[in-house]
């Protein structure tokens, strides 16, 4: 039998050029397909020539990597994902304490533990348990924590007006320091025991302000206010801070300022504004969770220096619970209004999901 031909006249196009692409419009019928011709192949190539395939899922896949199990069936990726699981509930519950350490060795001190009374209790979590230790010399609400669970500072505070006090805690006692120049209280700070920035909140007649003030382990020095009167969430160091969320006179806000040790400068708003929020993180690599926005909402949003990025909700909407415990990978939330003991524990890193 002679060689097969097949006319072209049809593919001339009104240019005068040939028409090559029959073969992948479709042309091809699907019965003229073998399954065979497909699940035969042992590799797709590279994610611009197909999904790769493979038998078993890859040891250690990077995030972005996506393939396809033969084995299993599944279409797989892997890429980041934040989840909020219940933790082990303080010993006394309250709202607006402050907090500091990380998920497997925190602290959680102050707060307001009725309606109407104030709390100086201080408790520590290893991770599984609360356990009850020495209480503020100030019982407060509204305090800002920083540092670690052995080596934290508690700044300013509500009691019946906003106060100035300041105290450290050395793993076993709380001891005063020198007090702040302005008091006030729900303020965004940042940084460690013996290098703090403090910043915004309700000066003592309960009006919000703009102040900013940092502290070298002896004395605290004004220095230069963010651009908007706030009171809000703080997280970073003294020379790289962030402050997000939080109220001004017409409501929750969601506004964002990056500190550089000298000047604020306003970056980009979160998804959701809110008051009572908190977080923990860099000035980059942030996380900002629940608050009022009324209402209370669970909302979590992970900053990356440009933008946010809306995350899986906590189970418990809430506000003004112990802040900056943990850090963007693991985190806790213990406390908060309305008053209340529940804990719960952000977990945040890469994981493999299954499309199909």
């Amino acid at each position: 039998m002679g060689a097969r031909t097949r006319g072209l006249a049809n593919n001339v196009l009104s240019s005068g050029k040939l028409d090559a692409t029959d073969a992948v419009s479709g042309v091809i019928p699907a019965s003229n397909i073998a399954n065979a011709s497909l699940t035969s192949a042992t590799s797709f190539g590279s994610v611009t020539g197909g999904v790769p395939q493979v038998a078993s899922d890859p040891p250690s896949p990077a995030e972005g990597d996506i393939w396809y199990n033969t084995t299993s069936g599944q279409i797989k990726f892997r890429t980041q994902v934040g989840s909020w699981s219940s933790g082990t509930s303080l010993n006394t519950g309250r709202r607006a304490p402050g907090g500091s350490g990380t998920q497997t060795a925190g602290l959680a001190f102050g707060g307001r533990n009725t309606p109407t009374a104030d709390t100086g209790a201080t408790e520590s979590y290893n991770g599984s348990s609360w356990t009850e230790l020495n209480d503020l010399n100030t019982a407060r609400r509204g305090v800002s924590g920083s540092g670690t669970q052995t080596a934290a500072i508690g700044i300013s505070g509500y009691t019946t007006t906003g106060v100035a006090n300041v105290e450290s805690w050395d793993g076993t006692n709380w001891t005063s320091l020198a007090s702040m120049n302005t008091a006030r209280a729900f303020s965004g700070s940042t940084g460690s025991a013996d290098s703090a920035l403090y910043f915004g909140g309700y000066d003592s007649a309960g009006n919000r302000v703009a102040n900013t003030e940092s502290y070298n382990g002896s004395v605290w020095t004004e220095v230069n206010d963010l651009n908007r009167v706030n009171n809000s969430a703080g997280c970073g160091t003294t020379t790289a801070a962030l402050s997000y969320g939080g109220s001004d006179d017409t409501g929750p806000v969601a506004n964002v300022e990056s500190w550089d040790g000298t000047s604020w400068t306003n970056l980009t708003d979160m998804n959701t504004a809110r008051s009572g929020i908190h977080g923990v993180g860099t000035q980059t690599d942030a996380i900002g969770f629940a608050g009022n926005a009324p209402p209370y909402t669970g909302a979590t949003e992970a900053w990356d220096g440009t933008s946010w990025t809306e995350l899986n909700d906590m189970s418990t909407a809430r506000s003004d619970y112990a802040d900056k415990i943990g850090t963007t990978s693991a985190a806790i939330a213990a406390g908060g209004e309305p008053v209340q003991a529940t804990v719960e524990e952000w977990t945040y890193g890469a994981t493999t999901q299954i499309v199909g």
